[in-house]
Formats: structure tokens, C-alpha cells, sequence
């Protein structure tokens, strides 16, 4: 077993964690053991309660090996600016090209916690009956990246009461796992467990996705339902012939609605995103918020599941402008809810949008209201 530290703390050989026990094992462990990573010279961490930075990030990597299997896909706290990293069927459902690039770090003050980057493109073609767009996302955590290329291609049909989208989505992925990181501790000597490789190590995975969009712009709501990874592809390093990791089943389903609550000075709109991955936590993300002359937006969201305490993963506040026609800024602040809240300073999460020769008129581009269309 591989145990993941900071440079600044140093660890103890024994006792060692069983592995796969999560959160709540880890904590116990700890409890029971009273154990303290630190150098001499060196003061415990004021929020870790004299653990030490390298013991919860110990932790954390006792709950990332329990759901690694499960939850693979990134999270976004502004998923209603995000809706293509959901559903390749909302490619096209704005009138002109959209580029969308992301920043999150997530657990800030963490050693190795989430750190994801990613950037958009999308596009209507033939008269809006057709969508193109691809993602380019990379993410961070601990010792493993994973860099991921959606191409996305949507048919877009006419209805009475707007489009129904069918969204098609063939991705590579490159994992990649740096087993040299100085701050890997084993108790075995290195190549002695077959299962620790001895050198960074890479692999590539195709895939595929499709979803179903249904817009009413007139009427200002969406909602949508999409699979991202289809095949159960085999993502683990090990040389020995079996097969400890896969790429799982997820299901995403998100819906929106807009009240304008004084014509278009004030508008009210409510979204939600529900996830589910195979053998994981179902889970649940809701935001609303207000857009003020279609300028001005501001909201909080609520992200359920999270650890045995009930009261859910975080909380988060945003605040967007749309700066100029073509160009939109939005931030977000996520507060932990768990027990590893008090161990970080929370999650920052920073959008830009640029609309490529946005028509006159065209509405809120922020959003896509009327109907968040996109």
C-alpha cells in the first residue's frame, strides 16, 4: 500500500491504515492510534488540530481509494454555465459559437486535493438544425491526472414547443499516475509489491456518450438526460493480469426554469443537476438564482451527499456580470458541510464565457434566458 504525504511532514512507518476503509475507518484509526506526522521543529497545523497536513491528506486518499472506482467524473459548482460538460445533446442551443473555459480548485489548503481545468467550444450548423462543439479537461488529484477530449455532435429537432436534441459523444482519455512523487511513503521496498509500479505510468481509453435535450425557449425551462461513459473500460495499471479498476456507469439528469419576476429587470431561475455513478452515493445539486437586467447575476447552490452527518457536501454562493456582449465572468465560493471542512479553506470556481459575434437582441447570453437554452 502507497500512503500519500505533504514534503512538510514526514511519516511514520507504523502503524499504517488499512486501506479501502474510507473516512470513517481513517478517522477512527487515527482516533485510536493518536498518531502525529510532524518534523522536528515544525508546529501542527492550527486547522488540522495537531494532525498535520500529511495525515489528513492520509485521510483523504483513504476516502479517494474507497470511490475511485465510482465517482470519476469531475465536479463543477456552475454547472448551469457548463450544461456540454453534462450533455453533448445542449451543443448548438445558442445562436452563435460559445467558448467556455473553467478553473476550479477544490479544498484549497489540501496537498493533492481536486484541481480541474477545462474549456469548450460549441456551435450551431445548418440553419440550427444541427450542434458541434468538444471538451478539453484536465484534472488533478494527488498523484494521478487525467486529461479527457469530448467531440460532440447534436441533431436538433423542431417541435411545436422548441427542440428535442439527441447528443452523440466519442472521447479519449489519457490517465496518468506519477509513482515517483517524493511524497509517496510505502513500508514494502519499491517493486516488492507488484501492484506499486516503480516509474510513472500512462494509459489511453476510448469511449462513448450520448444524451437527450428538450429546450422551450418561449416558455423558459430545459431539461436533459445523459449517459458521459458508456463502456466499462479496464483503467488499471496493474501488470498482473487482473483488473481492479473500471470506468463506471453515469447518469445525469438537469432541468431549469425562469420566472421573470418584473419583466426583464428581475428574473428568478431555478436549476438542478442529479448524478448518479454505479456502486456510489446518489447526488444532488441545486442553485438558484437571480439575473438583474440581464446583467447582473448573483445565486447560492446546495450540493447533497457528502459524509454520514446529513447535512449534505457544501454550500455556495456566485456572483456573474455580463462585462459586454461578447464577454462573461462568473466566480463561485463552495463551503464544505462534511467533517473535512475544517482541514481546507474551501472551493473557488472561476467561468468565462465568449460568444463569437452574438446577434442583436439576442437575450441574456449569460444564461441563455429566455429558457436557459443552452
Amino acid at each position: 500500500m502507497a500512503v500519500f504525504f505533504t514534503n512538510a511532514y514526514q511519516p511514520h512507518p507504523h502503524p499504517i491504515p488499512p486501506r479501502g476503509g474510507g473516512l470513517d475507518s481513517a478517522l477512527a484509526f487515527v482516533s485510536k492510534n493518536g498518531i502525529k506526522y510532524r518534523s522536528e521543529g515544525i508546529s501542527p497545523s492550527p486547522r488540522g488540530e495537531g494532525l498535520g497536513v500529511g495525515l489528513i491528506t492520509l485521510l483523504l486518499l483513504c476516502l479517494f481509494t474507497q470511490t475511485a472506482q465510482a465517482q470519476q467524473e469531475p465536479m463543477y459548482t456552475q454547472f448551469m454555465f457548463n450544461k456540454l460538460a453534462y450533455n453533448p445533446a445542449s451543443a448548438g442551443n445558442f445562436v452563435s459559437p460559445v467558448v467556455t473555459a473553467i478553473y476550479r480548485n477544490q479544498w484549497m489548503g489540501l496537498d493533492g486535493a481536486p484541481n480541474t481545468q477545462l474549456i469548450s467550444y460549441h456551435q450551431p450548423l445548418l440553419n440550427e438544425r444541427l450542434g458541434i462543439g468538444a471538451n478539453l479537461n484536465r484534472s488533478s488529484i494527488g498523484i494521478s491526472r487525467t486529461v479527457t477530449l469530448d467531440l460532440i455532435y447534436a441533431y436538433r429537432i423542431p417541435m411545436r414547443l422548441g427542440h428535442l436534441c439527441i447528443g452523440l459523444q466519442p472521447s479519449v482519455r489519457n490517465f496518468w499516475q506519477n509513482w515517483n512523487d517524493s511524497r509517496l511513503y510505502s513500508p514494502t521496498p519499491a517493486g516488492t509489491d507488484v501492484a506499486i509500479p516503480n516509474e510513472p505510468r500512462s494509459k489511453w481509453i476510448v469511449n462513448f456518450g450520448a444524451g437527450v435535450y428538450y429546450t422551450n425557449p418561449d416558455k423558459g425551462w430545459f431539461a436533459g438526460v445523459a449517459v458521459p461513459r458508456i463502456f466499462p473500460n479496464n483503467i488499471d495499471f496493474s501488470e498482473n493480469g487482473g483488473v481492479l479498476s473500471r470506468e463506471v456507469f453515469h447518469l445525469n439528469a438537469m432541468g431549469g426554469l425562469t420566472f421573470n419576476l418584473k419583466e426583464d429587470a428581475l428574473q428568478l431561475i431555478p436549476q438542478m443537476l442529479l448524478k448518479y455513478a454505479q456502486n456510489a452515493p446518489f447526488e444532488a445539486e441545486l442553485n438558484t438564482m437571480f439575473a438583474i437586467r440581464q446583467k447582473f447575476y448573483t445565486g447560492l447552490s446546495y450540493r447533497a451527499g457528502g459524509d454520514t452527518n446529513g447535512a449534505g457536501e457544501s454550500i455556495g454562493a456566485l456572483a456573474g456580470i455580463q462585462a459586454t456582449n461578447n464577454l462573461f465572468f462568473c466566480l463561485s465560493y463552495d463551503i464544505g458541510l462534511t467533517r473535512l471542512r475544517k482541514f481546507n479553506n474551501g472551493s473557488v470556481e472561476a467561468v468565462v464565457r465568449w460568444y463569437i459575434n452574438p446577434p442583436e437582441g439576442s437575450g441574456d447570453i449569460g444564461t441563455g434566458i429566455p429558457g436557459l437554452s443552452y
